[in-house]
This record gives C-alpha cells, sequence and structure tokens, in this order.
C-alpha cells in the first residue's frame, strides 16, 4: 500500500458511543490513521493517537488542531448538552466553527467533512412530527443548533475541493461510559437494579410510549454508514438518514428484554427515571463488590435521557431508503442487537 492510499481521520468527540464505534471501525478497515479529539483525550494505539482539546475555546482548538496537516477526513461526532433546546446552539454552533477554522487552513488535504446530526432536524424532540421523515422534508422555526451546523457547514464548503454529509441516525444505540445519551445502558442498568431489588421489569415510560412505533440505529451500522457517505462520491454534499432498517414497539420488545434479564414483567408505571434513580447509587456500589462491577454509578448513568426516549407517545422513524438507493444496504435486527449490547455489558463487568 503507497502512502497516497492512506487517508488520515480527525473523529472529533472520540470517546462518545458514536466516535468510539466510528473510531474502531476506521482502524479495523487498516488503510486509515485516525486522530480522535475530546476533553478527556485516550490511550494511543497502532494509528490511532488522541488530542485533548477544549473545542469551545478558540485558541486551545487553533493550537491543538492547527498543526494536523495530515487530515484528509474530519468526522464531527462532538455535543455539548444544555437544559433548554435553546440553549445548544450557542455551544455546539461554537465548537463545530472552532472546529473548521483549525482544520480548514491547515489539512490542504481535506476530502471531506462528516456531520452527526439526528432526527431533531426534523423536529422529533418537540412532539409528534411527519413520519417517515426524509433528508427534504423542510426545516422548522429555529432556533435548532443541527439545523445552524449544516448551514455553516455547507457556506464554508461553497467553492471548495472538500465536500459534506450530513448523517442522521435515530437513537444511536453502543458501549460508551459517562455518556448523557446511552439508551442501551438505560436499560440494562435499569433491569440489574430491579432485579437486584426483587423487582418485576416494569415499562418506566408514558403510557402512550409502550405502543408507538420507534426505531433505533446500531453503533456499528452507523460507523459502517457514516465512513461508507464520506468515501462515496455519489454522496457528496448530501443528508442521509441511517437506521436498523426495521422497526418495532416497546410492547414487543420489552419482554423480550425481561426473559433476558431473567424478569418477570408487571404494567407500566410512568417513572422519572432522573428522580427515582437518584438515590440508588449505594444499591450500585453494593453491586459493584457483590459481583465484581468494573464501573461506578456516575459512569452508567444516563436518566435523563431514558426519560426523555421513554416519553416519546408518538411516532418516531424516518424513512432510511435514501441510503439504499445511493448503494448502502447494510441492515441490523433490532431484538438481537439490544439483546448483543446486553452481552458485551455483561463481558466488560458493567452489569452482571
Amino acid at each position: 500500500m503507497t502512502s497516497t492510499d492512506r487517508k488520515t481521520a480527525l473523529v472529533v468527540g472520540a470517546n462518545g458511543v458514536i466516535g468510539r464505534n466510528l473510531t474502531e471501525h476506521l482502524l479495523a478497515l487498516g488503510d486509515w490513521d485516525v486522530i480522535g479529539v475530546s476533553r478527556r483525550g485516550g490511550e494511543p494505539a497502532d494509528r490511532l493517537r488522541y488530542v485533548s482539546a477544549d473545542l469551545l475555546d478558540a485558541v486551545d482548538s487553533k493550537e491543538k488542531l492547527g498543526g494536523l496537516h495530515e487530515v484528509t477526513h474530519v468526522f464531527y461526532a462532538a455535543y455539548q448538552d444544555r437544559p433548554t433546546w435553546a440553549g445548544l446552539v450557542a455551544p455546539n454552533l461554537t465548537m463545530l466553527t472552532n472546529v473548521l477554522d483549525a482544520v480548514l487552513p491547515a489539512a490542504t488535504g481535506l476530502r471531506h467533512v462528516s456531520l452527526m446530526q439526528g432526527y431533531k432536524v426534523y423536529g422529533a424532540h418537540l412532539g409528534p412530527f411527519r413520519t417517515p421523515a426524509k433528508e427534504s422534508d423542510p426545516s422548522f422555526m429555529p432556533p435548532e443548533f443541527m439545523h445552524s451546523q449544516q448551514t455553516l457547514l455547507e457556506s464554508r464548503q461553497a467553492g471548495q475541493p472538500w465536500t459534506w454529509t450530513a448523517i442522521r441516525p435515530s437513537v444511536v444505540t453502543g458501549f460508551a461510559l459517562g455518556n448523557p445519551m446511552n439508551l442501551a445502558m438505560v436499560i440494562a442498568v435499569y433491569a440489574a437494579i430491579s432485579k437486584e431489588l426483587g423487582l418485576p421489569l416494569r415499562f418506566p415510560g408514558k403510557p402512550g410510549a409502550y405502543d408507538a412505533l420507534l426505531e433505533v440505529t446500531d453503533a456499528g451500522l452507523l460507523a459502517r454508514a457514516t465512513v461508507w457517505a464520506a468515501t462515496e462520491q455519489r454522496c457528496a454534499n448530501q443528508a442521509f438518514n441511517i437506521n436498523n432498517g426495521d422497526l418495532f414497539r416497546w410492547s414487543g420488545l420489552w419482554p423480550a428484554i425481561a426473559r433476558y434479564f431473567e424478569l418477570e414483567t408487571a404494567p407500566g408505571v410512568p417513572l422519572p427515571l432522573a428522580e427515582v434513580m437518584a438515590d440508588k447509587e449505594p444499591v450500585w456500589q453494593a453491586m459493584v463488590e457483590k459481583y465484581g462491577l468494573a464501573h461506578s454509578y456516575d459512569e452508567v448513568s444516563s436518566w435523563a435521557f431514558g426519560d426523555f426516549v421513554l416519553s416519546w407517545d408518538y411516532d418516531m422513524f424516518a424513512d432510511g431508503s435514501k441510503a439504499r438507493r445511493f448503494g448502502f444496504h447494510e441492515y441490523v435486527d433490532t431484538e438481537a442487537m439490544f439483546l448483543e449490547i446486553f452481552e458485551d455489558f455483561r463481558r466488560r463487568r458493567v452489569i452482571p
């Protein structure tokens, strides 16, 4: 393999569930070098190094990223949470701006910038929206940070040789610690604590959410689709919905999850997890000692996100056929995916 065959990915937000899986996929492909960017840094490995940068700080971003001349592809998956939707715009737009300001002048061989989005683009977080959502659906009244980020990226790309894609997954499921948006971890830890307390597995979300039609996106599938879109010329300057390819209702999936954890089910009770799980750290610590678990309660807690997802008492899915028309044909069985993730959690000693 010649040096011209090699590509260098800058994965921004490298420690999240999306960035972690994307990094693993790129390294497995063999012809990529990866530079991971996060505030916490990370452990280097063959063809992988990390840069610790405060992306909210323009000076620090320029200092840490401004010398990365070798970058050919930017995969942007960073996210800053805020308590209000309007409050998300400034920090998330600032971070993307600082990355582009630092990298674009330096990386003269840049080919592509991939922007990670989601169904918030369609207003899915606000209430019932048109389903299946399509990439061509018109935007809605701002503020919405994903709209602002895409507008910024399009304006920076105008007249430049590099291209962009916007990747729009549903809820992304996979392994990551200390992540504020990790649905599989919410369910696994909730089930493990329910079992430890001798309780049945009750659905804790809104009653209407139990029968709504949903979909999710496997983190590994998302990684493969993201790299495909970034390297397939026909995908240039396009947005793509990426999902597992099947639909489910919690009413069908919840009993299967209960069986995996060897739990009985019982009628659901609307439980605000951020409140009812707030006092469970002593229970978890006892489980850590009893079962030899590897992680603290803070590392495995994303209860507010669980409340958010389990409150969707309306259909939540998008049309994934555009990616298939452009050549990406992979899919994942969602029930099997959840059970495989739970097995992975057990292997990693996240849950008993």
